[in-house]
């Protein structure tokens, strides 16, 4: 069990145990490509290690072995031009199987790679590839890719070495299929100066930009490694799963839930690429194939109950989580009436690994985040950093001590001052109770303070969930001369209803009696569908400006 190189113990008894005994070992010189997919392509070359599909009927498996020559050949392409130790490169490859090869190759060359939404603008790519110094785009030979790519090519500020297209040619591209094939199987490990080492850059993440110009997140080659717990203690996976979790690869999501954890944990990794989300065409691919452990937003949850899914054999779906946004109770509920299966939430950031969570030994609280994962000492404090007290609303803070937790981030690219005051401060606002349980409460600038109130939108936004009328929401502040700010919902409506007066009366009379009252929305707008990043968060900025269409505001 290639696990057993990694943690001294691997099976535990309780939470506690898991707490106690949990501790992951870190070689001075990982690479996840070399270390982890290498030696199970040795170990069991026939092993599936992809199993991907798209809307148009195609399907490829690929071995661990398929895996590990692939990425050879690709490596020693990419060497071939250059590209070596230090190297920025792009990645804009949706969901492709070849990203996994691409990444890998990267990995064995010691480059840092970007993975990037297809979704970008030519502003927001030519911010990306300024600021992050980018010399190389792999990207898919997509229309709208392409296009967007070559305008940022034509810019006199862009540092581009080459532009390689991916499943088709683009003129004046390196075409990857075509170069590809000339290259042999074999690539002998880089030594010396060009060796990775555990501290080397590995990944670069640009956060969702929620608020403000998005970050950049860098990870080490240690990274991988702290999704140990993502995928073995939260995902439960096992070296017979097949997981699926949906997400882009231009998306951290994808780091937690496509490669690093679930191939230490020897599991097979299910990709569905397709072309526009249908809950329909996901529940059929997850029966189609037997998919075992299954991840996805809260938003997919939402679109997913809404289906009669008495028509669907899910007696295969074994493990069902969340993440991204807080799981609202009533869609926990719903879920498990129509399934028998409980969604684990897991919480963390696209700076980290998960590190909080719903466990295997532990009960699940719906609408509760869980609680931290072994290795991370996590608290909640106040505005002069105290700690707060159980049920106290407080900043979420990683205490670092002497070290940090692996699968934290080593600092913002080319400024890592953010961890130098012993703890890292996530910027989310939450609390504990009784139990040890974490709740999330919101962004510390989403909370709206109203009339002397402080008033989390996750909470009036559960009350909002439980009214069959409504299908998706969103909550946030906007300023009145009166109270200071005033709760404003936004609201996209279930099938059958159409917004009226009466409705938004309805709606506001409904939030009054679940919740406290001064809490309920007296702004309510209807909307056809809400902002959000690839990765299924809600951009409330967006919302902040008006910046939605077809909204009927009351």
């Amino acid at each position: 069990m290639l696990l057993n190189k990694y943690l001294i113990k691997t099976r535990y008894n309780s939470y506690n145990d898991f707490i106690d005994n949990c501790k992951i070992y870190v070689p001075k010189n990982f690479n996840f490509a070399f270390d982890v997919v290498d030696e199970l392509a040795q170990l069991n070359p026939k092993k599936k290690a992809i199993i991907w599909c798209d809307d148009h009927g195609n399907n490829k498996v690929l071995t661990f072995n398929d895996i590990s020559e692939k990425s050879n050949k690709a490596a020693n392409f990419f060497k071939s031009l250059g590209i070596h130790k230090g190297d920025v490169v792009m990645l804009i490859l949706r969901r492709h199987y070849e990203y996994w090869i691409c990444i890998l190759a990267l990995h064995k060359l010691g480059a840092l790679v970007i993975p990037a939404t297809h979704l970008l603008t030519s502003r927001d790519l030519l911010y990306r590839v300024i600021i992050a110094k980018v010399q190389v785009i792999i990207a898919l030979a997509e229309e709208r890719i392409y296009n967007v790519v070559n305008k940022v090519k034509k810019s006199k500020l862009a540092k581009l070495k080459f532009t390689i297209s991916v499943n088709g040619y683009i003129e004046n591209w390196l075409d990857y299929s075509k170069e590809v094939d000339k290259f042999s199987i074999y690539f002998t490990r880089p030594t010396g100066c060009e060796a990775t080492k555990i501290n080397d850059n590995f990944l670069l993440y640009f956060t969702s930009g929620t608020t403000g110009m998005p970050k950049m997140v860098c990870h080490n080659f240690a990274y991988p490694l702290g999704h140990i717990i993502t995928a073995k203690y939260w995902q439960n996976l096992h070296e017979n799963s097949l997981h699926f979790t949906v997400s882009d690869t231009g998306w951290a999501k994808a780091s937690w839930g496509k490669i690093y954890g679930q191939w230490l944990c020897e599991s097979c990794v299910f990709v569905y690429d397709y072309e526009r989300f249908n809950s329909k065409n996901l529940l059929t691919k997850i029966v189609e194939h037997s998919i075992t452990s299954f991840c996805a937003p809260p938003t997919v949850y939402r679109y997913i109950i809404k289906e009669n899914l008495l028509k669907y054999n899910l007696s295969k779906l074994k493990y069902v989580e969340t993440a991204g946004e807080p799981l609202n109770p009533e869609v926990f509920y719903k879920f498990k009436h129509m399934t028998g299966l409980e969604i684990k939430e897991g919480f963390g950031q696209t700076e980290s690994v998960v590190f909080i969570a719903t466990f295997p030994w532990m009960k699940v609280k719906p609408g509760s985040i869980g609680k931290p994962a072994a290795g991370w000492n996590i608290d909640i404090v106040d505005d002069k950093n105290n700690t707060c007290q159980i049920g106290q609303a407080g900043r979420l803070i990683i205490r670092l001590n002497q070290t940090k937790p692996v699968g934290l981030f080593d600092g913002y690219y080319n400024s890592k001052a953010i961890l130098d005051n012993n703890y890292y401060d996530t910027g989310d606002i939450v609390y504990r109770d009784h139990d040890g349980y974490f709740w999330f409460v919101g962004r510390a600038d989403d909370i709206i303070k109203s009339a002397g109130y402080r008033i989390g939108p996750f909470e009036v936004e559960n009350a909002l969930m439980e009214h069959p009328c409504v299908l998706e929401c969103a909550v946030i502040g906007v300023p009145d001369n009166d109270r200071g700010n005033v709760v404003k919902a936004s609201i996209v409506l279930s099938d059958g209803y159409t917004p009226t007066m009466q409705l938004r009366t309805m709606l506001q009379e409904h939030v009054k009696k679940m919740t406290a009252p001064y809490k309920y929305p007296r702004i309510i707008e209807f909307v056809k569908e809400l902002p959000k990043t690839i990765s299924g968060k809600i951009i409330r900025n967006k919302l902040r400006k008006g910046n939605i269409k077809d909204n009927y505001e009351y």
